[in-house]
Order: structure tokens, then sequence, then C-alpha cells
């Protein structure tokens, strides 16, 4: 039947078989080789497949096809082969780490712990105010363009954020990522199977190496092939599949230059740096499509203002059953947390930070003033905002 996925039915025998495919060399001729079961491209050989459209067109479906239904992971050598603009980009992004230190705003990172990397949330804009030239020549990539038009077509939008890990910084653990994989298990399993199935589509994941990356530096760790398990959104977080990724990923050691992209659904995990000396440094792309988007721009927080005092009355009065007053924050306040800034609106015991609909559910809860509402309301609005 459908619905949602069961977590107690998911099997691990059965991600086990998805993850022990060999990549087929037939669904990527256009690779110099396959490593670890991961195609690797080298984009100085792919000038004539980058630029003339029918060899274009090619080289997009079997990206395509190595994110969905091959490996889900794919590696582009010499992305940036004129390394001096990457030079120049990593100390705009390192003179801009510093400052937030400085100035105490940065926010670090919310998979590690604090002090043992850098976060620079909101690269792609903070960049191109540094230096608009510099960001057209580093994002002005056709490589880059190409693998994520590949997965998620036209009109795609890009964010950034520069991670720093320094010797000593821990591994994470395996994890999907955006969308589902920032929500809780208890969360994932509210929606449905085919929720699952189709938000891979909906985003691609990157990274920039901005520095020579050997193993021992901690390049991402990968498992091929687990984006192929439907459930894997409820099961990434279990004992028995953590255990399992730790037993079976592969690395790849990175040059600067070089990029890595894969399906968001891809159980991954940056590897712990065991270096003597590298801070490895990557700009983390995360792509998203252009249809995740309603049709009617609505203004919410006024909405939710003129809402708020009418849930406070119906609650009082005993006139709304708990579940019609959700119902109503559902259909005025805004669900989602993101896009939201991450630098103001951190994620705060989780992966997400909280959202209006949360804000508007609590304060009901804790009976605020329509007024105290209100303030909170705007304090919401404003950390939201570039």
């Amino acid at each position: 039947m459908d619905g949602g996925f069961d977590p107690q039915t998911c099997s691990l025998d059965a991600f086990a078989k998805l993850t022990e495919q060999t990549t087929d060399p037939t669904h990527c001729p256009l690779a110099v080789e396959i490593a670890q079961n991961i195609p690797i491209y080298n984009v100085p050989k792919l000038p004539e497949a980058l630029t003339e459209p029918e060899a274009r067109k090619s080289l997009l479906a079997e990206w395509a096809t190595v994110l969905n239904s091959g490996p889900g992971v794919l590696v582009l050598r010499s992305a940036y082969e004129d390394t001096a603009v990457l030079d120049k980009v990593t100390s705009v992004y390192q003179s801009l780490i510093g400052q937030e230190k400085a100035s105490g705003s940065g926010q670090g990172d919310h998979f590690a712990t604090a002090g043992a990397n850098d976060r620079l949330w909101n690269a792609l804009p903070k960049l191109c105010a540094a230096d608009p030239v510099l960001f057209a020549r580093y994002f002005g990539n056709i490589a880059i363009a190409a693998v994520c038009e590949a997965w998620l077509g036209p009109q795609y939008q890009m964010t950034a954020q520069i991670n720093v890990v320094r010797p000593g910084g821990q591994a994470q653990d395996a994890h999907r990522d955006y969308h589902l994989g920032f929500q809780t298990a208890e969360v994932a399993a509210r929606f449905p199977k085919h929720a699952h199935l189709l938000t891979a589509a909906l985003t691609l994941q990157g990274a920039i190496a901005h520095c020579d990356m050997p193993v021992e530096s901690g390049p991402t760790k990968l498992l091929p092939f687990s984006q192929l398990s439907p459930e894997g959104y409820l099961t990434f977080r279990r004992a028995e599949f953590q255990a399992y990724f730790e037993a079976h990923f592969v690395q790849l050691s990175l040059q600067k230059g070089d990029a890595v992209f894969f399906n968001p659904a891809l159980f991954h995990a940056a590897g712990e740096n065991r270096s003597k000396g590298i801070e490895r440094m990557a700009n983390l792309l995360q792509v998203s499509s252009a249809f995740g988007r309603a049709m009617e721009s609505v203004d919410r927080d006024q909405i939710c203002r003129q809402l708020y005092p009418a849930l406070i009355e119906l609650a009082a009065e005993g006139a709304s059953e708990p579940a019609e007053l959700d119902a109503a924050i559902a259909a005025a306040a805004e669900g989602y947390a993101f896009p939201t800034n991450l630098d103001s609106d951190p994620p705060v015991g989780g992966l997400a930070p909280e959202t209006q609909a949360d804000l508007m559910r609590r304060a009901l809860r804790a009976e605020m003033h329509p007024s105290a509402f209100n303030e909170a309301l705007s304090d919401y609005t404003h950390r939201r905002r570039p």
C-alpha cells in the first residue's frame, strides 16, 4: 500500500545488496577511469562535450544516469584547471572567516564540535560583495554548470558554504542531505513514500577542493549506490546502517581544483582529518531545483499576525480542537525552515532552525500575548533576512 515507509521493516540485507553493485563502465564511457566504483572525469579533456550541443546533451545524460541509477557520485578532475583563480577566492574566504571570528558573528559548523572547524555560511553572496569580478570568474565554470543542469535541469539556484576542517577534526556520522535529511527520523517518517523518492531530485550536493586533500586529510566518505535505498532517510541514523557504512565506505583523494558531486540521498560523511598540517578547505555547494516554489507570493508574516489573536480566542473558548488549530497554522504559516540566513538564524538543537509555524505553535502553547508574539515574529523575520 501507499503511504509512508515503516521504519521497522527497513532491511539491512536489502541495503547491502544494493551497495554491493559494481559500476558498469558502459554507463559512463566519457569517464577516464572508475576508482572504487566512482567515475572520474578529466574536465580539460571534455571541451567538445561541454560546448558542442549534441555532445553536451550526451554528457548530461551520462551524468544524470550516474547520479540517479548508477553509483550516485562522480568526480570532476581539474574542474578548475587555473588554480590561480581558486587561490584568490581562498584568500577572500579566509579573510571573511577571520573578520567574522574577530567580530564574534561566525557560528561554526552545525555538524562539528565548536572550534574543530570554520564554516562560512552564505559564501555565495559574500564573495560577490567582496569581489564581483572574481565571483564571475569562479562561478563562471561551464563544467560545474553542466553537472548542475544534468541533475536539476535549467534555472537551478546555487548556494555555497565554505568549510575548513583542521587537523584533528573528527569525522561526521553518515547521513543523507537536504531536504528530508535535515528532518528528524520521526518527521521524515510522516512523509509519504513518493516524497522520499522525489526529494533527491530537488537538490544536488557538491564540493570544490580549495587545497590538495589526501585521504589522511579526511575527504568525504561515500557509499556508492546507497542513494538507491528507498527507505534511506529513515535508516541512515540507525546503528546497524551506520556500522555498515563505516565498514564499506570509500574515500578518494582530491587535488586542488577538483570537484565532487553526488545525489543528496547518497550516504556520506566528512572524514577525520588525520593529517599533520592540512587545513582541509572545501566550498560546499548545494544546488536547488527551480521547482521547489509556490505559484503565488504570500505575505505569511502578515497572515500570522492577523490570525494569532483569533487562535488564542478559539483555544481559550475551546471552540476548536488542537488538530483544527494546527491545521489553521499549517495553512497560514511557513512550515519549512529554508531558505534562511544561517549566520543569524543557525540551527539550534538540530539540523534546521525553528520554522514560522513552529514559532506560532510554541506561542499558542505558551499562551503568549499577541503583542509578544508579534515581537517574536519580527525577530524571527529579521534573523532570516540576507
